[in-house]
């Protein structure tokens, strides 16, 4: 039994990978910060499909949290094999003139600071040189990463070139201990990450602007992380998929 860690996987993109996860064949540990029963949801909806999953609270942004996530995760029958960084955070959109340090922080303490921890954590149980059986992390960035988010998302933006450069080096620093690291940047996806940013029409607003004429639905997203965690990416690691639809 191999062990998935998803983090943020009681709603959006998090929860469609953990549902896409334990379908192939993972037993899912469902982290989340808040909504208990959100994430509860997410387990039974699995175990009624036939899956294994269970859900861990941990803020990622905090340290002592991260580490007792993986510990109860330890005591699972099971290695964990592959970390899906997904949790992130942002709020309402701002020009640069209001942004606050508080803000910056927290989207930095969670999409960054939160990131790294779990990469770290992830390392210790799967790299060889820690007698690990290797494993697979993909980091969830954002085609805000390469675009910027002018008006809107500028310290959200700037939280996921952070991520990209993180999983670059990390890819690189571990890729002879067994473990490969690779990062997918959605584009404008259907989930309730846009709610939190004061506008939850933004897909609908914006599809018309995009090559593809449409917004995303997580579950392309799922695909995409599956498909990298997976032996059929045997060979691919520091690697980008931008699911944008174009942009």
């Amino acid at each position: 039994m191999a062990i998935a860690l998803v983090t943020g996987a009681s709603r959006g993109i998090g929860r469609a990978t953990a549902r896409q996860l334990a379908h192939e064949g993972y037993t899912v540990a469902v982290n989340y910060q808040h909504n208990t029963e959100a994430a509860l949801a997410v387990v039974a909806g699995i175990e009624q499909d036939g899956g294994k999953a269970f859900a861990v609270r941990a803020d990622i942004s905090d340290e002592e949290q991260v580490m007792a996530m993986f510990a109860a995760i330890d005591r699972e029958a099971g290695p964990l094999t592959a970390l899906v960084n997904n949790a992130g955070i942002l709020f309402a959109q701002s020009r640069i003139e209001d942004l606050t340090a508080t803000r910056i922080n927290q989207v930095l303490s969670t999409n960054v600071t939160g990131y790294f921890l779990c990469c770290r954590e992830a390392v210790k149980r799967m790299s060889h040189r820690h007698g690990g059986q290797g494993g697979a992390i993909v980091n969830v960035s954002s085609a805000a990463a390469r675009l910027g988010a002018p008006g809107e998302y500028v310290d959200y933006a700037a939280s996921k070139g952070a991520v990209d450069t993180l999983t670059t080096g990390l890819a690189l620093e571990v890729a002879a201990q067994g473990v490969r690291v690779n990062g997918v940047r959605p584009g404008y996806i259907y989930t309730d990450m846009h709610a939190s940013g004061g506008e939850p029409g933004r897909v609908d607003r914006v599809k018309s602007v995009l090559p593809m004429q449409r917004g995303g639905q997580p579950e392309e997203v799922a695909q995409a992380i599956a498909w990298l965690l997976s032996e059929k990416a045997s060979y691919v690691t520091g690697s980008f998929i931008d699911l944008a639809g174009g942009k």
